[in-house]
């Protein structure tokens, strides 16, 4: 009997939901605008006003956050893969070193961003405004950049290849020393923009 109840017992704490614990999270967020660290998977924030948050290696993974400003907030580290930040406004936000693998950035306002050394790999940024952002040594394989703003990006050292970025603005974009292998530049403005040193082999910009 006493075995029964110690192993029904833990079935009923693995199976438990961790929304209790997630709660607790979300509340420290909404009376601080800070939770460092914290665990916010699939969490629901859509149109959260984020501005300057600090949300320093928190776990976001999945987390709907589509039209939040995130204006300013610091995600340095933070685990945003899978994530929906489909019209975000993340202009002026910390992103280094962030992932954001298979993230939704489409039409998002990512100006001026700090996106160094953050993991875009497969990515959707359709259309996101990265005007002057930095992604200096930026993973971006495989990601979709269609009509995408690249104007005055910095891109020294990303790895950009088999990405897509028809359509893209990349004019006075840095793009020395990238891994444009394979990408498909296809009708996109590369006016001024810095090449010097890229891998371009197979990449199409006709």
């Amino acid at each position: 009997m006493k075995r029964s109840i110690i192993l029904s017992l833990a079935i009923t704490l693995l199976a438990a939901p961790a929304s209790g614990f997630k709660q607790e999270n979300l509340d420290k967020l909404k009376a601080t605008n800070a939770c460092e660290m914290c665990d916010l998977r699939e969490t629901y924030l859509r149109e959260a006003n984020l501005f300057r948050a600090n949300l320093r290696e928190a776990n976001l993974f999945r987390t709907y956050l589509r039209e939040a400003n995130l204006t300013g907030a610091n995600l340095r580290e933070a685990n945003l893969s899978n994530a929906d930040l489909t019209g975000a406004e993340l202009n002026f936000a910390d992103l280094f070193r962030a992932n954001l693998r298979k993230a939704d950035l489409s039409d998002s306002d990512l100006r001026e961003a700090d996106l160094r050394k953050a993991n875009l790999r497969e990515a959707d940024l359709r259309k996101a405004n990265l005007s002057n952002a930095d992604l200096g040594e930026a993973q971006l394989a495989f990601a979709d950049l269609q009509e995408a703003n690249l104007f005055r990006t910095y891109l020294r050292e990303a790895n950009l290849r088999d990405s897509d970025l028809r359509d893209s603005d990349l004019r006075k974009a840095d793009l020395s020393d990238s891994d444009l292998a394979g990408a498909d530049l296809r009708d996109s403005d590369l006016l001024e923009a810095d090449l010097t040193g890229a891998e371009l082999n197979f990449a199409d910009l006709s």
